[in-house]
């Protein structure tokens, strides 16, 4: 129940996009259109899911046993970089037009603070390693939607008389806005009534 209870949270409750504003730079960049906003929100979700498990096997394997937890942020970087650079390397083979379509955003994956913020919530949580492993899923996932949902917005606003001052990032800011409240409609109320907190 507590694995669900944490998928619940990371994909509404604590949607790190709509909630808790992380990775708003690649949410905004890539969500012109679906196809992108879809491979983005995939390669978030396979480097938040790996990310998390790595992360907590060298937490808890390597730097708390040494009583290294200050360079926690350094090791989480490198681990998250690396896993990057595999999901780039995959994608240029696999989809050069995604990987061509995602761009400059790919790479800045390394720095979206949803990825690194995922990863020490989990220490901060004192999740185990399948606890983490699904906060990291839920995380993906939850960026995943708002970011296909944006894109979805934004390719409907592009067919809409929107004023000149408004059109393009304004009008997606707004519309995030927007999504945000909608989000707040759900809270930790809804574990206390499915009976899962």
């Amino acid at each position: 129940m507590r694995i669900i209870a944490i998928l619940l949270t990371y994909v509404f409750i604590n949607n790190f996009i709509l909630v808790k504003f992380l990775g708003l730079c690649p949410f905004i960049g890539v969500s012109k259109n679906s196809e992108s906003a879809v491979g983005m929100g995939l390669a978030v979700t396979f480097v938040t899911g790996t990310a998390s498990v790595v992360c907590w096997c060298i937490y808890h394997g390597l730097l708390e046993p040494f009583g290294l937890q200050y360079l926690q942020t350094i090791a989480f970087i490198l681990v998250i970089a690396a896993l990057v650079q595999l999901v780039e390397m995959v994608l240029k083979k696999m989809s050069p037009s995604l990987y061509k379509a995602l761009g400059i955003f790919l790479p800045l994956i390394t720095t979206n603070c949803a990825v690194l913020g995922i990863a020490i919530i989990n220490i901060d949580e004192s999740y185990n390693l399948i606890e983490s492993f699904a906060a990291g899923i839920a995380a993906g996932i939850g960026f995943t939607m708002a970011i296909i949902l944006m894109s979805n917005i934004r390719e409907q606003l592009e067919l809409k008389p929107v004023r000149k001052s408004f059109k393009g990032v304004p009008i997606a800011f707004i519309s995030a806005g927007i999504m945000a409240l909608a989000f707040m409609a759900f809270d930790n109320s809804l574990l206390t009534n499915l009976h899962l907190a």
